[in-house]
């Protein structure tokens, strides 16, 4: 009988944590909803989080230590969201068929507490707790309607915001920070987003040109276990969700332009060329640095050898096509393009022609020997002539 009474104990306490756990997750849903608690009319339109604390911790990546690096730069970009390779990130506006945007994912998470956000510090970026925000305030500051959820404290703030409130058609842009890095000890050049911070473009009520509010920063290692978890579309002709938003910046798939980099004089790309041409030579510039950098460490293969030899030949012959028709021109003549043609057709003859001579010319002329006289048939002893007529 005893037996059977702590079974009949063992039953009900399990009984009794299922419950409490139920409760606590129905407490905890997300807090970004509809207007008028619209949720359940429409199945289906907000998607479930379901990441784990285990799951954060498998996905959360060791920093690189210092000591490992030969070679490390920073890079501040901006990814504007009317481009069309990083419009994945603004659409869709409203939550669809389990589709959601990446303000709309931040926004969830920040108001149920799962996600730490730091104060945005021009030039500045510190990820500490003395530099986190609080939620409530960054709501009030950028004017965001908000009220208290179930379950909030002051230590574990949980707010509702509804859909309608949360100004995702606003934020047209963000700010990303890129290391490129080259580790030593596993020999391999990568590049990684460390932050990103969203960008609000508001205009006034006399219709001026928009101003752009930096919010805060967020850590992608803290937001990479959930954006692991959304797919997203990346291409009109394929309509399947084949990516998901950690993909997309893993493989650096957007495209933003270089707004800052890491200098001592702590000064943005705007500071140091006032000129926007000279700003956009220097932002080719730091890029192309980048993109040699990466390519300088390994040897080329066979192919990548012709590719670069053809290369080079069809920018001679440009050069000379160039040439010949500023000669043309300088001379008073029309140059037509079946001209031109002829020309480089000639200039390719030239060309190959030269190369068949040097190469007959560096081949080693051979030395004829005299043939030996062949021996006659019969080889006696030859008479002689001397005194024949005698």
């Amino acid at each position: 009988m005893k037996q059977l009474y702590k079974y009949i104990l063992l039953v009900l306490t399990a009984s009794a944590m299922a419950m409490g756990a139920m409760a606590q997750d129905a407490s905890s849903s997300t807090s970004v909803m509809r207007r008028g608690g619209g949720r359940d009319r429409n199945k289906g339109t907000t998607p479930q989080n379901n990441v784990t604390e285990r799951m954060q911790a498998r996905m959360a990546e060791t920093p690189t230590s210092d000591a490992d690096l030969s070679w490390m730069r920073v890079i501040y970009r901006q990814l504007d969201l009317t481009k069309d390779k990083n419009t994945p990130l603004y659409f869709p506006e409203e939550p669809t068929e389990g589709q959601e945007s990446l303000f709309r994912i931040i926004m969830r998470l920040l108001a149920n507490d799962q996600l730490l956000a730091y104060e945005y510090l021009d030039g500045r970026e510190l990820f500490t707790d003395q530099y986190r925000i609080k939620v409530r305030d960054m709501l009030d500051r950028f004017h965001i309607y908000y009220s208290d959820a179930k379950g909030s404290s002051e230590k574990h703030p949980k707010f509702n915001i509804e859909e309608s409130d949360v100004p995702a058609n606003e934020v047209l842009s963000y700010y990303i920070i890129e290391r490129y890095e080259f580790d030593n000890r596993r020999n391999r050049m990568r590049t990684r987003v460390e932050a990103i911070c969203p960008v609000l473009h508001r205009t006034d009520d006399f219709g001026a040109e928009a101003v752009k509010y930096p919010m805060f920063w967020i850590k992608m290692d803290d937001l990479r276990p959930f954006l692991s978890t959304q797919n997203i579309f990346t291409s009109d002709d394929n309509n399947l969700a084949t990516c998901t938003y950690d993909d997309f910046f893993q493989l650096g798939l957007y495209e933003g332009d270089i707004y800052k980099t890491r200098n001592l004089r702590n000064k943005s790309m705007a500071q140091l060329y006032p000129d926007p041409e000279d700003l956009k030579r220097a932002q080719d510039s730091i890029q192309q640095r980048l993109d040699g950098f990466g390519k300088k460490l390994w040897v080329p293969s066979l192919e990548e050898l012709a590719a670069i030899r053809e290369a080079k030949e069809q920018a001679e012959i440009e050069a000379e096509e160039k040439a010949a028709a500023e000669e043309a021109v300088a001379n008073g003549e029309e140059v037509k393009a079946d001209d031109t043609k002829k020309n480089t057709r000639r200039s390719s003859v030239r060309r190959s022609s030269t190369k068949k001579e040097t190469k007959k010319k560096s081949k080693p002329t051979k030395v004829k020997r005299a043939k030996a006289p062949k021996a006659a048939a019969n080889s006696g002893a030859a008479r002689s002539v001397r005194n024949r007529r005698k």
